[in-house]
């Protein structure tokens, strides 16, 4: 598209609404400007181009070029390469994202791969309803009625299977009678992605009743899964049911120049097109005030690269930061302090922040705190991503007679930390602290990658308009991308295994500099930038010890290209899994240690 000069895109937040402009300098796409305001798409605006057009004023005003028309609407494409966009694209999380409920025979087989489905489309799960749940009928009718999502998705059954579990479903929504979270009177759409030899009896059933869609099967055999059908159906649906009932979405829609996407699906799609492009594996998180999503693409036995999304609806730094509390308890949250707190101080700080959810920490101790939450937060998130992103349950699986003594079946997770490249971090917590080795500190303690691992940041948090401008301009989103929104902190060289504290684990040579590192300690070699701002690559050996593996096993050595950033080459020889003394002081001590070898303050 080399037609295209400029690109305006918004991201309409739960709180706060983004805009960044972006054009064409000489042979790449740039970001220009960037401009911010609250979202308005609840009282008492009621619409959400308001927040739109004062976020755009701003990048106006920073810009010095004409976007918004004398009508009041953002003016695309430009007329005279002074005024305006060429293209304009909008994603949104406004007024609570994509709220969706999942139905399934099978809670472990056709439920969970319409909850692979469903998150991978961006959606938030509120419950996943199937036929071996543990719950009465009546108690499923209760809480399908209840819960008024935005849409359903039904699953489950092969084709050519039986029908009798799909028409029970079937009966209970009719039982249920839902009802849409947004507009009056009008029917719930309900996406039917099971047993097609089911879907006639299903179809009587609900007609006129609910806004029914069929699509291909979701597990058309058990040793296939076909998520992409229904993925789409439920983009489409949520642009054609769930945003023209959103206030101001129908006149937003009328603005851009492709269709609105959620921002979860947007943040996968940038994250599905580097890996792509890079031929890698990718882990990216975003940590929120309310929910913390996770995605991540690796590669399944056949070699074949799969994109996973979680969403934790409950675990944030804001209005979720006491269901952290809860879940991770504060003792798990305490050992990652480097001074010592009281539990019931700890609570209290938490309490506070929960019912103030947009202020920031005042004190050096405030810092310490939030991002000690926020090391359990991605924690949690993770093993929750860990669960969900695995392979298929209940295929049949040729075993030999090595394999008679283990334990390992179908749904192993894909999750594969020694063969995962990069991590992307992104969220408040990551994307603005105070200084980048704390955001590459927070990484390394909630995921424990192994082997050797790229660690990133999102400078400002612009995936989603990135990812939804990848659907239209790959070029454009990937430059950007790179050159704009990619702040590269480092890479980590973990070996797995345990050993004693003092004992040399791993010697790294990277240039002329060799460092052994004992264990149970960390190490920094800085290696920054080139002239022309570009991260350096250089060639390290690395030796662990006996016992220790960083990815070509136990003892052996292994030649890799490492790339530097804001923090450098870290090696991090702390075991996996990291452990803390259980005594207070000593873990204090401990985590002090940590501090001062990645040169920050305590």
């Amino acid at each position: 598209m080399p037609e295209v000069q400029s690109i305006l895109a918004t991201d309409c937040g739960s709180t706060t609404t983004k805009a960044i402009l972006i054009e064409r300098r000489g042979d790449e796409y740039r970001l220009v400007v960037r401009g911010e305001a609250p979202t308005t798409v609840e009282a008492p605006f009621d619409d959400v181009t308001v927040g739109v057009l004062n976020a755009v004023r701003e990048v106006e005003e920073l810009s010095g070029k004409k976007l918004i028309g004398d009508e009041g609407r953002v003016i695309t494409p430009s007329a005279d390469g002074q005024t305006g966009a060429d293209l304009y694209l909008s994603t949104s999380s406004a007024g609570g994202g994509l709220q969706m409920t999942v139905a399934g025979v099978v809670k472990a087989m056709s439920a969970e791969s319409a909850q692979r489905a469903a998150l991978g489309a961006g959606a938030i799960i509120m419950d996943v309803i199937a036929v071996d749940d543990g719950r009465r009928d009546f108690q499923k009718v209760e809480r399908i009625r209840a819960l008024r999502p935005d849409m359903i998705l039904v699953s489950g059954g092969t084709d050519g299977g039986t029908i009798n579990h799909l028409v029970e479903l079937a009966e209970m929504l009719v039982a249920a009678d839902p009802k849409p979270r947004l507009g009056i009177g009008l029917n719930l759409p309900v996406i039917y992605a099971g047993n097609k030899d089911a879907y006639p009896a299903v179809e009587d059933l609900l007609k006129g009743k609910v806004a029914l869609r069929q699509v291909e099967n979701l597990r058309p055999t058990l040793e296939r899964e076909n998520l992409l059908p229904a993925r789409e159906a439920i983009h489409d649906l949520f642009l054609e049911h769930v945003m023209q009932q959103a206030p101001g979405y129908s006149k937003l829609s009328s603005w851009v120049s492709a269709g609105i996407m959620s921002t979860p699906n947007a943040v996968g799609k940038i994250m599905q097109t580097i890996a792509a492009q890079r031929n890698i594996t990718v882990l990216g998180v975003d940590i929120g005030g309310a929910t913390t999503d996770v995605f991540s693409v690796f590669r399944n036995p056949k070699g074949e690269s799969i994109y996973n999304r979680t969403v934790s609806a409950n675990l944030g730094m804001s209005y979720s930061i006491c269901n952290v509390l809860t879940e991770a308890r504060s003792e798990n949250i305490r050992r990652w302090l480097p001074i010592e707190i009281s539990e019931e101080e700890l609570r209290n700080q938490l309490r506070n922040k929960m019912i103030r959810p947009t202020t920031i920490p005042q004190r050096l101790a405030d810092l310490h705190i939030e991002q000690a939450v926020a090391r359990e937060a991605l924690r949690l998130a993770f093993e929750h991503h860990k669960s969900l992103a695995r392979g298929l349950t209940g295929i049949q699986q040729q075993r030999t007679i090595g394999d008679a003594m283990t334990q390992e079946g179908s749904g192993k997770t894909l999750v594969d930390l020694m063969a995962l490249y990069m991590i992307v971090g992104s969220g408040g917590v990551l994307s603005h602290s105070p200084r980048r080795a704390q955001a590459a500190m927070m990484m390394m303690d909630a995921y424990q990658p192994e082997g050797v691992t790229l660690l990133t940041v999102d400078s400002i948090f612009m995936m989603p308009q990135l990812g939804i401008l990848s659907t239209v301009h790959p070029a454009a989103a990937t430059q950007v991308f790179e050159r704009d929104c990619l702040v590269y902190l480092g890479t980590c060289i973990a070996p797995v295994c345990a050993g004693r504290d003092g004992d040399v684990c791993v010697t790294v040579k990277v240039g002329s500099e060799t460092v052994p590192v004992p264990f149970g300690s960390l190490r920094v070699i800085p290696l920054g930038y080139d002239a022309d701002h570009n991260p350096l690559r250089v060639e390290a050996h690395i030796q662990p010890a006996r016992g220790f593996d960083v990815g070509a096993g136990r003892g052996r050595a292994k030649d890799v290209t490492v790339t530097g950033g804001e923090v450098g080459v870290i090696i991090d020889a702390r075991g996996r899994p990291l452990t803390l003394p259980q005594d207070d002081t000593a873990s204090v001590t401990r985590v002090r240690e940590w501090y001062a070898a990645m040169g920050l303050p305590v």
